[in-house]
C-alpha cells in the first residue's frame, strides 16, 4: 500500500509546488514580471487549500477516507503532474511562441483531471455528483489565475485557448472512465465486484472500517461449526486458563478473526477473573472467520460455557522428545494431554491437521479422554518445510504421549501472570494481547510457558528465550506465539508484518519475558485443572480457497491498473497532442 505525509508537510509541499509554479510562470512568460508570476503561485496556493478544505468538510464530509491531510496530499501530487507540464512548456517554447506553454500547461490540466477521476472513482464511495464535482473543482478554479495570467501570453487570447479549455476536460472524463473498463471485466471473471472489493480494502487500510470488507467476506463464507477446548485452573478462585479455537486467527489486520486471540483474552479475563493464554492449535488457513460478529459470538458461548468447577488434582511432570529438528513437549493434566510441537530454529508454520488426528489416536489408545495439541508457531526463517518433517513430527508427539502416560502423577501448584508492554506495539509485531505466562509446579519440576500475541517468532529467538528462563530458575519451559494476524497487513514489506523479535530490542524482549514468568512463579498455589471442550454451531467462516480468490483478484486487479495506467495516459497524450497540433 502507501503511507502518506502529515498534514504540515502536505501544507509545506504544496506551498513549494506553487512557488516553483510561480518561477516557472515567469521563466515561460518574462514579460508578464516576477511579482506578478509569483502572485500566481500563491493564488494557486490559497485557492487549493480553500477547497481543500471546503472539499473535507463539506462535500465529502461523509467519507472517512478523504480527510483534510489526504486531500491536501492528494492535490500536492496534481500540482507536482501539472508543474511536469509546465516546465515541459517552458523548455519546448523558449525561443519560439509562448503559446505552446499555454496549450501544454492545459495538457497538465487534463492530466489531472484523468488522475483525480480514478482516485476519487477508486476510493471514494461519496454520491456520483460529490465525486465529479470534488474531480473539477481544485484544477478548474486554479485554471482563473492561469487564465488571467496568460493575458500577457502573445496569441492567447480567448478564441485560441477557449477550445482546449472545453474540450481537454472531455477527453480527461473519457479516459478516467476508460480506466475502470479492464478492472471491472477482471471482476466479472471471479463473479466479484473488483472495484467495490478494491475500495473495500482502501477503506480499511486508510481509515480502518473493517465493515465493508467484512461483508464480502460474509458473503463468500459458509456456516461451519467451531470446537473450542478450555484448559481451566483453579485454585481458591480462578486461576488461568488455556483456550484453544479451532479457527484460524487471520487473515490481516482487524478482518475476520485476526483480533480472536486477544479479544478472546481479554474478554474472558474480564469475565472468570483469571490470565488467559491463546495458543494456536494445529490448522491453518481453512477456516478463518469472516466478521468481528463471529468472534464475538465465539468469545460470548465460551464465557458461558466455562464457568465450571475444576477437580482434577493430579499432573504429570513436562516431557520432551526429539527426531532431527522435530521437537515435542507433553504435560498431563488429569485425564488431559497438553501436547505442543516446534521445528525450530527451523521455520515452524502452520502444521497440517493430519498430524492433531494422529496424535489424538495415539492419545486414546493410551487411555488419555482429551489432548490439547498446540502448534508454538516460534520460529520464522527463509525455509518451510512442514511437509517433510510431518513424520518426525508424529514420532516425537506419540514419545511424549508414552512417556508422558507411563509416568505417576502427583499434586500440583499453578502461577500465572501477564504484561502488556508499551515498548513493543502491533507494526512492531505485538498484538494487545501482550505475554501470558503460567507456571506449573508438579513433583519439584517448574514449568513455565510463555506465550506471546504475535505472528511467529524470529529463527533463534525461542532458544534465547528458553535459555533465559533456564537461568532464571525454570527447570522446563516453551514459548509460543498466538498467530494473531492482527499485526499483519499494516506494515510494508515483503511480508507485511514483523515476527517476533525482528525489530523488537530483543534483550528488552527477553527481559520482560523473565519478570513476568517469576511473577507468575510468585504467586504459585496448589490448583485443580477442569477440561471442557464446546461446539459453537453456524458460525461464519471463509475457507482458504475463497480468500486465495480474493487476494488474487486485488493482486491481478493491482497490476492491471498499473497496465492499464500507463495504456490510458497513453492515449490520453496521442489525442491531446493531435488536438493540440490541427486545433
Amino acid at each position: 500500500m502507501f503511507s502518506l505525509p502529515t498534514s504540515k508537510k502536505s501544507l509545506l509541499l504544496l506551498a513549494g509546488l506553487c512557488i516553483f509554479i510561480g518561477l516557472v510562470s515567469y521563466v515561460a512568460v518574462p514579460t508578464q514580471g516576477l511579482a506578478q508570476a509569483l502572485f500566481l503561485g500563491l493564488a494557486f496556493f490559497a485557492l487549493t487549500v480553500s477547497v481543500d478544505l471546503v472539499v473535507s468538510k463539506l462535500i465529502l464530509r461523509s467519507d472517512p477516507i478523504f480527510t483534510l491531510r489526504r486531500t491536501l496530499f492528494l492535490s500536492a501530487f496534481s500540482l507536482g503532474v501539472w508543474l511536469l507540464f509546465m516546465i515541459l512548456g517552458a523548455a519546448l517554447s523558449f525561443g519560439s511562441s509562448q503559446l505552446l506553454w499555454v496549450k501544454l500547461t492545459l495538457c497538465g490540466f487534463a492530466a489531472i483531471i484523468t488522475l483525480r477521476i480514478i482516485v476519487f472513482m477508486a476510493t471514494s464511495d461519496a454520491d456520483v455528483w460529490r465525486r465529479g464535482l470534488t474531480v473539477l473543482l481544485q484544477p478548474t478554479v486554479c485554471l482563473i489565475p492561469l487564465v488571467l495570467f496568460w493575458t500577457g501570453v502573445s496569441g492567447a487570447h480567448a478564441l485560441q485557448v477557449l477550445p482546449f479549455i472545453v474540450i481537454f476536460p472531455v477527453v480527461a472524463l473519457f479516459t478516467g472512465l476508460l480506466f475502470f473498463y479492464p478492472v471491472k471485466r477482471l471482476g466479472k471473471a471471479y463473479s466479484l465486484s473488483s472495484i467495490p472489493l478494491f475500495k473495500a480494502y482502501i477503506a480499511n487500510y486508510t481509515t480502518g472500517d473493517n465493515a465493508p470488507l467484512e461483508k464480502f467476506f460474509e458473503d463468500l463464507g459458509e456456516d461451519t461449526d467451531v470446537e473450542v477446548d478450555v484448559l481451566k485452573f483453579e485454585s481458591s478462585k480462578p486461576k488461568a486458563a488455556v483456550i484453544l479455537s479451532h479457527v484460524h486467527p487471520g487473515p490481516f489486520s482487524n478482518i475476520g478473526s485476526s483480533l480472536l486471540p486477544s479479544l478472546m483474552k481479554h474478554e474472558f479475563q474480564k469475565e472468570c477473573n483469571c490470565e488467559v493464554c491463546t495458543p494456536l492449535g494445529i490448522l491453518g488457513h481453512e477456516r478463518d472467520l469472516a466478521s468481528q460478529a463471529q468472534n464475538r459470538k465465539i468469545v460470548s458461548q465460551v464465557i458461558a460455557a466455562a464457568k465450571f468447577k475444576t477437580s482434577a488434582d493430579l499432573a504429570s511432570p513436562l516431557f520432551r522428545a526429539t527426531e532431527g529438528v522435530a521437537s515435542a513437549s507433553c504435560q498431563l493434566f488429569g485425564d488431559t494431554a497438553f501436547l505442543s510441537f516446534t521445528l525450530s530454529p527451523e521455520t515452524t508454520e502452520d502444521l497440517p491437521q493430519e498430524l492433531g488426528q494422529f496424535v489424538s489416536q495415539v492419545a486414546a489408545e493410551l487411555g488419555l479422554k482429551h489432548t490439547l495439541f498446540v502448534n508454538t508457531h516460534n520460529s520464522l526463517s527463509e525455509f518451510v518445510g512442514v511437509e517433510e518433517h510431518l513424520e518426525a513430527l508424529k514420532n516425537v508427539g506419540s514419545k511424549c504421549l508414552q512417556k508422558a502416560a507411563a509416568q505417576p502423577k502427583g499434586r500440583f501448584k499453578v502461577g500465572a501472570a501477564s504484561v502488556y508492554p508499551k515498548e513493543f506495539t502491533l507494526k512492531g509485531g505485538m498484538g494487545s494481547g501482550g505475554i501470558t505466562a503460567i507456571v506449573v509446579e508438579s513433583q519439584g519440576q517448574k514449568t513455565v510457558y510463555v506465550v506471546i500475541d504475535g505472528n511467529n517468532m524470529v529463527s533463534g529467538l525461542r532458544e534465547r528465550v528458553l535459555s533465559a528462563l533456564g537461568e532464571a530458575g525454570f527447570d522446563e519451559s516453551e514459548v509460543f506465539t498466538t498467530d494473531t494476524h492482527a499485526v499483519s497487513g499494516i506494515v510494508t514489506g515483503r511480508r507485511g508484518y514483523h515476527p517476533v523479535g525482528e525489530v523488537m530490542d530483543q534483550a528488552l524482549l527477553i527481559r520482560i519475558i523473565c519478570e513476568v514468568a517469576k511473577k507468575a512463579k510468585a504467586n504459585l498455589e496448589t490448583s485443580t485443572v477442569g477440561y471442557l471442550q464446546l461446539v459453537v454451531p453456524k458460525v461464519r467462516a471463509i475457507g482458504e480457497a475463497r480468500l486465495k480468490s480474493l487476494t488474487t483478484l486485488v493482486d491481478r486487479a493491482i497490476r492491471k491498473v498499473k497496465q492499464t495506467l500507463i495504456a490510458i495516459f497513453g492515449l490520453e497524450g496521442l489525442i491531446l497532442i493531435l488536438l493540440l497540433v490541427f486545433l
